[in-house]
């Protein structure tokens, strides 16, 4: 039997623009249309979030491009439409807590193995000095590590 490797989308910009709670991992219910074209690398999650609507949680933002040979199977209105998420009760509960208390949930990565799941966490939005200070973190972290590797 043939081993396949994980791979994964990412969402840079969540970390940017996002203060982030703890990832929950969630299985999404798909076609096979889109499994193809998720496995192929032809999905977009930046900008995807969840809503919740009738005790569901909804993944809105995803972006497929079809494949060439299934151009047929994934009409246009299918290619960004809500998917829905597989969560535990618990989890649920957890997430419908965190959406009253005015967070929002952001999707962070889709990690593509046997089964295709979608990384997402409760989020607060940084603001734009927040983002600054980030940065500059960031910079003068790596100036630091530059100097010491030259010793």
């Amino acid at each position: 039997m043939k081993k396949r490797k994980k791979s994964s989308l990412i969402n840079s910009r969540a970390r940017y623009d996002y203060d982030l709670d703890e990832p929950i991992t969630a299985g999404l219910v798909l076609t096979g249309a889109e499994v193809k074209s998720i496995r192929n690398g032809r999905a977009t999650i930046a900008g995807a979030f969840v809503t919740y609507k009738d005790g569901e949680f909804w993944l809105n933002n995803l972006s497929l491009a079809p494949m060439p040979t299934n151009a047929a199977h994934l009409k246009e209105s299918d290619l960004s439409r809500p998917r829905k998420l597989l969560l535990k009760k618990r989890q649920v509960d957890m997430l419908s807590q965190l959406k009253d208390s005015g967070k929002t949930i952001v999707a962070l990565e889709i990690i593509v193995g046997r089964y295709i799941k979608v990384r997402i966490a409760s989020a607060r939005g940084k603001k734009k000095y927040d983002k600054r200070a980030d940065l500059k973190k960031k910079t003068q972290k790596r100036e630091a590590d530059k100097r010491l590797s030259r010793r």
